[in-house]
């Protein structure tokens, strides 16, 4: 499995943590309500057998909650409460994320005790688009570091970002990749280089430059034997394809900011055109707020596209479910409308049904979660926009600084 298998990073198994002092990035930036109450823990249930690994160190975590000016742009303390009630054990919240109150706090800490830091987001150098070395002459890592012996960085979601707590440590401490990330490179490996044929891409949502490079790579290198889009996304491949799809539609594409993006599908479309799989019927919402079905080169000028239509989804499922690898990311439609749901739904029922399955962050584990699935897919991300880079060939800093 590529990486996993020349294994150039460090994990868990290959430095002794018993009794150590270990600092550990986790990603549980969650949803939260106007008063800090956490809606949904299920990236800290993910880090939790990376935690449970260490009952016998003296466990310091760094995480971030949002970013300033954003309303959940708040403390750590729920964040602590939270991860005390699913471990099973006091996590003690510090006010402070490298100050004297930190410092003295993990130099009492005894075996087995778990402190979590303060949000790093406080620290505004955190965010700095930096080298791991730079950020090591940082104020956080010059007070933290000393009193540490081992970092751990289990947080693949946040490892597109160059950022302090994630990569400047690395640079100064024995740095190894937690249970969690080593999960999601051996996952996402397996899909680019130890590929179960046929391997099918299924890229949606209106993230659409980077399922594009997504695209791209896969191709170029093999990796999938098909791509089939749906969302906004294929919107795009549409009109690249020579398919007028009203100008209600045209228009979004517009506002997202993403015309660009046609020149790019058209170019795809001509050097891999046999292998993408385009919608050939959608569904509308008409002016009665109703679902209506046509075909894709029928579209109502004045009528948004929110969902692929019953023939396309019979399509797509019997194509996923057939395949050897699929790997999904991004709604087939706006599927918080129930109406236009039955796309994004269908086709996570169908990638369960085949060997080995790739769900990525963000909308879509969201829809496997509520449609209780989870345990019937091979591996759902942690990130959407990691797994998505990852996937498009690029190298994520945080997986970097590891290696090296």
């Amino acid at each position: 499995m590529g990486l996993a298998l020349n294994k150039s990073y460090r994990g868990m198994d290959d430095l002794p943590l018993e009794g150590k002092t270990v600092l550990v990035r986790v990603d549980i930036n969650s949803p939260m309500d106007e008063q800090n109450e956490i809606l949904d823990d299920k990236r800290f249930r993910m880090h939790l057998p990376t935690l449970k690994e260490l009952e016998n160190s003296k466990t310091v975590l760094l995480a971030h909650q949002s970013r300033a000016g954003k309303s959940d742009f708040t403390t750590m303390e729920a964040h602590a409460a939270r991860f005390s009630e699913l471990l099973g054990r006091e996590v003690r919240y510090i006010e402070d994320i490298f100050g004297h109150e930190a410092r003295s706090g993990i130099a009492e800490m005894a075996d087995g005790d778990v402190t979590l830091l303060e949000n790093v987001r406080f620290f505004s150098e955190e965010t700095l688009k930096r080298s791991a070395k730079e950020h090591a002459g940082s104020h956080p890592v010059r007070k933290l570091a000393p009193l540490a012996d081992v970092f751990i960085n289990d947080a693949f979601s946040v490892a597109h970002r160059p950022h302090l707590s994630v990569i400047g440590f690395t640079a100064v401490l024995p740095s190894l990749a937690g249970r969690l990330m080593e999960r999601e490179i051996e996952a996402l490996d397996k899909v680019l280089l130890d590929i179960e044929r046929p391997s099918v891409f299924v890229l949606g949502g209106v993230k659409a430059p980077d399922s594009i490079d997504v695209a791209k790579n896969v191709l170029e290198s093999g990796a999938a034997d098909s791509v089939i889009f749906t969302g906004a996304v294929a919107n795009i491949f549409l009109v690249a394809s020579g398919i007028d799809i009203g100008s209600v539609n045209k228009s979004f594409i517009e506002e997202l900011g993403y015309l660009d993006e046609i020149d790019r599908a058209k170019k795809i479309l001509s050097e891999f055109g046999d292998k993408i799989i385009l919608p050939d019927d959608l569904a509308l919402l008409n002016e009665s707020g109703e679902r209506i079905e046509c075909p894709a080169n029928k579209v109502a000028d004045n009528l948004p596209i929110f969902d692929i239509g019953q023939n396309s989804i019979e399509r797509f499922s019997k194509l996923i479910r057939s395949s050897g690898t699929v790997v999904m990311n991004g709604p087939a439609g706006k599927f918080e409308e129930e109406n236009f749901a039955a796309g994004t739904e269908s086709l996570v029922r169908a990638a369960t049904l085949s060997k080995f399955s790739v769900i990525g962050g963000g909308h879509i584990s969201a829809v496997v979660e509520e449609l209780g699935l989870a345990d019937r897919v091979s591996h759902i991300s942690s990130g959407g926009g990691a797994c998505l880079r990852y996937l498009a060939g690029e190298k994520l800093p945080g997986i970097e600084a590891l290696m090296k």
